[in-house]
């Protein structure tokens, strides 16, 4: 009895305001995601706290935390905000209904890419649909997708601590790379490795992805082949559009994942640097999947946007196989002219 009082006094705004807070590590933060006042996700918090009769949040310096209890509702919070959702998308279909929402995580490397395909093929399946994406770190998307802010990501795969109660789909492995503006000193020069690649490298600014993710590991690995010592200064970035334009204005050697910059590559703005032995080729090929909590599933247009990512995915794999295939046959066609004696004249 005391339980079934307890589910009837529960509401929705309880569970909107506790997954804000769950989200952000914030109260301030999550009334401004939520267009209401801090006072009042505190005071709805709370209400919820004492229906629970449990402690949600341990609140200090670092912001709200979820205390275990906290940790073990979220999903179940989550699982009910979202079938409210999916309900609605449901109902939305009918003749005359709003327009349906999606609202999805993707890296802000891997978007350029793979969203223009992806959404022409939703567009044309579901012409009434408004499609949010949001960009960020994986950490970030990882946390609004158990928050459940949005219904699905793609980005990498984590440490498990981080993937508890969520599943990864391995999409395709996107290779990381090093470029430079077209015209770059660095693309006249021997190749770095041929030489003194740390004198070369160390006389422009390098631009590396933010330390903690699994491309920086990445890049560090191209820099150490290299034979490059420790840099003293760099710039870490995760977006896209800034990258670019350091690469073009500041004379950057730009590490980025492939898919971030296929466009400047095939205008010729950027221009890829060769990379040393073990690497040579297409990079280091980091893995992109789709990820989904494991206790959800996913609405009609959400089904519909997997479908379409798969396949373009499938689509992306096959090309850059053509890609490295074409590649291999040049060198080796080099190699053999290189080791074929000269004719007597």
């Amino acid at each position: 009895m005391q339980r079934s009082l307890a589910d009837s006094r529960v509401k929705f705004r309880h569970l909107q305001c506790f997954l804000a807070v769950a989200q952000f590590g914030s109260v301030q933060r999550a009334a401004d995601s939520l267009s209401i006042t801090q006072p009042a996700v505190s005071k709805t918090v709370a209400e919820l706290e004492a229906i629970l009769g449990v402690k949600l949040f341990e609140r200090g310096r670092h912001g709200a935390v979820p205390t275990r209890e906290g940790q073990l509702f979220m999903p179940h919070a989550s699982a009910c905000v979202g079938a409210l959702r999916q309900g609605v998308d449901l109902l939305s279909r009918t003749e005359g209904a709003a327009t349906l929402t999606l609202e999805v995580g993707v890296l802000p490397t891997v978007a350029a890419a793979l969203m223009p395909p992806v959404l022409k093929r939703i567009a044309a399946l579901w012409p009434r649909v408004i499609v949010r994406l949001a960009t960020g770190a994986n950490p970030e998307l990882l946390e609004r997708l158990k928050a459940g802010s949005i219904e699905l990501a793609i980005g990498r795969l984590a440490d498990p601590e981080r993937m508890v109660g969520l599943s990864f789909e391995q999409l395709f492995s996107e290779p990381l790379i090093a470029v430079v503006r077209a015209g770059h000193p660095l693309t006249m020069a021997p190749a770095p490795g041929a030489g003194s690649p740390s004198a070369t490298l160390e006389d422009f600014p390098v631009v590396l992805p933010p330390f903690g993710t699994l491309i920086r590991q990445s890049a560090e690995s191209l820099l150490s082949a290299w034979g490059v010592a420790p840099l003293s200064a760099f710039v870490e970035v995760l977006s896209v559009s800034t990258g670019r334009a350091l690469a073009l204005e500041n004379e950057a050697v730009w590490f980025v994942p492939l898919g971030a910059v296929e466009y400047e590559l095939q205008h010729g703005m950027l221009v890829r640097l060769p990379l040393p032995g073990p690497f040579a080729g297409n990079g280091t090929g980091e893995p992109v999947g789709l990820i989904r909590r494991s206790d959800t599933q996913p609405s009609p247009v959400g089904r519909a946007f997997i479908d379409a990512v798969r396949e373009v995915a499938r689509e992306r794999m096959a090309a850059m196989a053509a890609t490295s295939s074409s590649a291999a046959s040049a060198t080796r066609r080099a190699s053999r002219r290189q080791r074929r004696p000269a004719r007597d004249t």
